[in-house]
């Protein structure tokens, strides 16, 4: 489905346009569909990994898959609209005179397959004659013919539209009745039914199940037409719909709640209604420097965008810029072995396993059984991203596991594993860092922020910000922003609550590549402190 075709149909506003949606809008009964017999893809992917080896391809893999998406999205008392996609097809990759060579087709039959499979060697061998060096494809073991699934409990592409619009009124009638002057939720549900087959002999077939459930509520004083904003603070998961029965496990302060096994996403709504209000009436920072203590639901994207996206291979090495620049942690800065990325209590690490995460397969796109890795460790760079054909240019002979294509007509390249800062070894409550903290703020929430093309310098806001005074949080404060660099910043590190506070967030849609793709990421931390870190006020100044 293009563009045009899918804002037609939403009509639902920015939230809704910017959703990135590929195949066809289908009706709800067409998600319950159980997809391809596996004996079936098997078949079909031999076809084209024998058409290729007798074109002659040295290596060859192919992608089937069946992608599904439901978005529901409403405003107030009412829904705005309900998009169902599907898309089903093949994607076939080759090695050929040292090239790679893609091409996909949704024409799932022997000759649409033998088509594109040509096509793709064919563009391989055109190619060749502009390669300088052929590819170095790290090795694989084939695994034979095995399978992964996201350990779900519930399948929200079998639960009933009507409770799920049930439940987004629910929330919204919450947040009103709570004195929010407007409200939007929404549900975006995925499931991905890839299966991955390679001339190395590998055979996987994996079930990918994600969902996210965001909302915003707005507060607006009607006596001077201010207004304040306080989104949901739930975070994508790849989880079933049972993150969503509504168990609200913990809560610091009576000012933030933290979702742990499951989200109570009524309640969230109860609470950011009065929160936004309450930010209404809050005083406006004084800048200056800060000891900054920062949530986990804010703290992901603070990793996201200065440690994940930097310590990619290809931003490292200036193959890729797009939607994200290239790096300052450049390849000699690693092999000096003594890069300080951050202080001593920083383990930053790449694992694309972790239970619950966007991320997490047990298989990459180009068939690599997935791992955990160290990207920092005890501040020093340790490591990047890197995939197949990559490796070979860190001394490496193992790919890490991280290519990923996000639909059978995109071709796989390297995308950011779900990339975390590890929880301090020793016992320590968030209660307890703030305890001694003479100066400080704290953050929960991702906002808005800036970050420069090499991902050195930038800005974070967040969504709450309390003023910490002699260890005490003595308020709500407004226009907070942070500013610093990423070696500064991670190296003003001083303390990380330990694994009892330990809370994933996560990039439901992250752009890379051109043409682009997105992928899902979560990033995982404890509720960490920063010393020293330079807060400025972003309220803007009329007249």
């Amino acid at each position: 489905m293009d563009r045009r075709k899918f804002l037609q149909l939403s009509g639902a506003g920015l939230g809704v346009s910017m959703l990135p949606l590929s195949g066809s809008v289908v009706a709800e009964s067409k998600l319950l569909h159980s997809g391809m017999d596996v004996a079936a893809k098997k078949a079909l992917a031999d076809a084209a990994l024998n058409t290729a080896t007798k074109l002659g391809a040295k290596y060859a893999d192919v992608r089937i898959g069946r992608y599904l998406n439901q978005y529901v999205i409403t405003r107030e008392m009412k829904v705005q609209n309900v998009v169902n996609t599907e898309s089903i097809g093949m994607g076939v990759r080759v090695i050929a005179n040292g090239t790679w060579g893609f091409a996909a087709t949704n024409d799932m039959t022997s000759d649409g397959i033998a088509r594109a499979t040509a096509q793709a060697v064919a563009t391989a061998k055109a190619n060749a004659r502009y390669q300088k060096e052929p590819v170095q494809l790290a090795p694989v073991k084939g695994h034979g013919e095995v399978s992964w699934k996201t350990p779900i409990q519930k399948n929200a592409m079998t639960i009933p539209l009507a409770e799920k619009v049930d439940l987004l009124m629910e929330v919204n009638k919450s947040a009103l009745d709570a004195g929010a002057s407007f409200v939007n939720s929404m549900l975006y549900l995925v499931n991905e039914q890839k299966y991955f087959a390679s001339t190395d002999g590998s055979y996987i077939d994996q079930d990918v199940h994600r969902l996210w459930a965001p909302f915003s509520v707005t507060a607006v004083d009607k006596k001077d037409g201010g207004f304040r904003t306080r989104e949901g603070l739930s975070q994508p998961v790849g989880r079933g719909f049972e993150y969503l029965d509504g168990r609200a496990e913990d809560k610091i302060q009576s000012q933030t709640v933290l979702y742990r096994d499951s989200y109570d996403m009524v309640e969230d709504a109860q609470l950011a209604a009065q929160q936004a209000q309450e930010k209404l009436k809050a005083k406006s920072v004084k800048p200056g420097k800060y000891d900054l203590v920062l949530d986990p639901s804010h703290l992901w994207l603070t990793i996201h965008e200065s440690v994940g996206h930097p310590l990619e291979l290809d931003r490292v090495l200036g193959y890729e810029a797009n939607y994200a620049g290239t790096s300052f942690a450049t390849i000699d800065k690693w092999r000096s072995g003594k890069f300080q990325y951050g202080s001593d209590k920083v383990n930053l690490f790449a694992d694309k396993l972790q239970p619950g995460s966007l991320g997490a397969v047990g298989y990459d796109d180009e068939g690599v059984k997935t791992k955990r890795w160290d990207l920092v460790k005890n501040g020093v760079l340790e490591n990047y991203q890197a995939i197949r054909d990559q490796v070979h240019m860190l001394g490496e002979k193992e790919s890490q596991g991280c290519c990923y294509a996000d639909s059978w007509s995109s071709v796989q390249f390297q995308r950011m594993a779900n990339v975390s800062l590890a929880p301090g070894k020793d016992e320590l409550s968030v209660k307890e860092m703030i305890k001694d903290v003479e100066k400080g703020i704290y953050i929960v929430g991702d906002g808005s922020f800036s970050i420069d093309q090499q991902r050195y310098n930038f800005q974070f806001g967040g969504q709450l910000f309390y003023e910490i005074e002699n260890g005490e949080i003595t308020g709500m404060v407004e226009d907070v922003a942070y500013q610093s660099n990423t070696q500064e910043f991670w190296n003003s590190c001083s303390q990380i609550c330990d694994q009892r506070d330990y809370r994933l967030g996560g990039s439901f849609f992250d752009g890379k590549g051109q043409p682009s793709q997105v992928s899902a990421v979560s990033h995982g931390s404890a509720t960490a402190r920063f010393d020293e870190v330079n807060v400025i006020n972003t309220k803007r100044k009329l007249g």
